[in-house]
């Protein structure tokens, strides 16, 4: 029977608040990994199309390459390939975002699911991931087995390089504190660093788009600049589209939280999402280490 217009869930529980009053929505299970059963299908397409759109981004460039350099094949077919991969892996980012933090926002009453589950998951995404960006170091190393260095090399260690690196790992440590904040209860220090986060993120994008531009319009440094070139742009631009999807998700989770929708107990969009974000930063280190700092030695 209806009461007063309001809805108790079907579990017989009191619906959770924000502090405020207002009903938020569970975050797939509780902190300590426990969900309810049900009996919905929890595949997703969407990280099918994604991979799909990415290998269309690569083999565009590839081709665009390989056109550019023998005539083999028209460079415009590999940009046109290149074109769609994107717009392909765009949807699948997004969709594959809704699906997996918008939806749960939306649907207040909808089934809950292990956090351990996505936890997992994430993990085995970042171990897969590190086989892409590991066929790319691959690439440089046997460029360093032939004559080094090469002579199209340009300096490569900067101010710029260092301070970027810097503001890239700050971002994890206002994130890892963000997290912090939020399994205290901390909300207003929990939105205060997970915006930081979001802000130090952006500045990091802009200072490497900002490198480019330097390599490209004052050093004529560019893709085809030899198989050095190829490998630096390749690994750098890998990781500046993972950090573009970082700030993507952590803009996202910057929305919900402002919703009230995190709490100690749900927190596991936060807590995958960190991953991922540690995981970039880890990458950018080994890369400076491997690319900038090798490289220059």
């Amino acid at each position: 029977m209806d009461s007063g217009g309001r809805s108790e869930p079907l579990d017989g529980r009191p619906p959770r608040a924000d502090g405020s009053g207002h009903r938020v929505p569970e975050e797939y299970g509780d902190h300590r990994g426990r969900g309810d059963h049900d009996e919905h299908d929890h595949r997703s397409r969407w990280p099918l199309v994604a991979a799909a759109g990415a290998a269309g981004l690569y083999g565009g460039a590839a081709v665009s390459i390989l056109g550019t350099e023998t005539g083999l094949v028209p460079p415009l077919l590999g940009v046109g390939l290149a074109a769609a991969g994107t717009i392909v892996l765009l949807a699948g980012v997004a969709g594959w975002v809704d699906q997996a933090f918008l939806a749960p926002a939306r649907d207040e009453r909808g089934p809950r699911t292990s956090r351990a589950s996505y936890v997992s998951t994430t993990l085995l995404f970042l171990t897969t991931d590190v086989s892409t960006f590991g066929a790319l170091f691959i690439y440089y190393f046997v460029v360093r087995i032939g004559a080094w260095p090469p002579a199209e090399l340009p300096p490569l260690l900067g101010s710029l390089v260092i301070v970027n690196t810097g503001i890239l790992v700050a971002s994890s440590v206002t994130f890892h504190y963000a997290h912090r904040a939020l399994e205290r209860e901390n909300q207003r220090r929990f939105l205060g660093l997970l915006g930081t986060t979001l802000a130090l993120g952006l500045v990091f994008l802009a200072g490497q788009a900002y490198e480019y531009y330097e390599f490209v319009a004052h050093d004529g440094f560019t893709l085809t600049s030899g198989l050095f070139g190829t490998a630096f742009f390749g690994l750098t631009g890998l990781h500046g589209l993972h950090v573009a999807l970082g700030i993507g998700g952590i803009a996202v989770l910057c929305w919900r939280a402002i919703r009230g929708h995190y709490g100690p107990d749900r927190d596991t969009s936060i807590t995958t999402v960190s991953l991922y974000w540690h995981f970039v930063d880890a990458v950018w280190l080994f890369l400076v280490v491997v690319l900038y700092v090798g490289a220059s030695v």
